[in-house]
């Protein structure tokens, strides 16, 4: 294999680059993501099907607003609801809502600074290195 076989030519870069499309339902999907409280509640789903009552009580949040939540999500596609007695039961659209879930939360968790964990009684040490 030559070095010049691993080069890509510009048709190979247009092909790879997203339609308007995609990147526009790209956008919305993202952004319904956005919110701390839609974010939990995809995050809970990932894990299977749930109604609202285990879902208010995962994300900590009150009822009306998770409601609101889950009707927003499922207004853009992104869960699917149906009837099971008097309960409504949620789960996610598409598994791959799930896995994009589960990576952004994981990233977000790895890009954390790390603590530091001193024994007690250690100062840390000031500019000069010294404690």
């Amino acid at each position: 294999m030559r070095a010049r076989d691993n080069v890509a030519d510009a048709n190979d870069l247009q092909k790879r680059v997203p339609g308007n499309a995609v990147v526009e339902a790209a956008t919305v999907l993202l952004g319904m993501l956005a919110d701390p409280t839609r974010l939990r509640l995809a995050a809970c789903l990932a894990h299977g099907e749930q109604d609202v009552t285990a879902l208010t009580a995962a994300v900590g949040a009150a009822r009306p607003a998770v409601s609101q939540h889950l009707g927003k999500l499922r207004l853009a596609g992104l869960v699917t609801v149906r009837r099971d007695g008097r309960r409504q039961v949620y789960a996610l659209a598409d598994p791959r809502i799930g896995r994009l879930v589960t990576e952004a939360l994981h990233t977000a968790e790895h890009r954390l600074p790390r603590p530091t964990i001193r024994p007690q009684g250690v100062r840390p040490l000031d500019h000069r290195g010294q404690a």
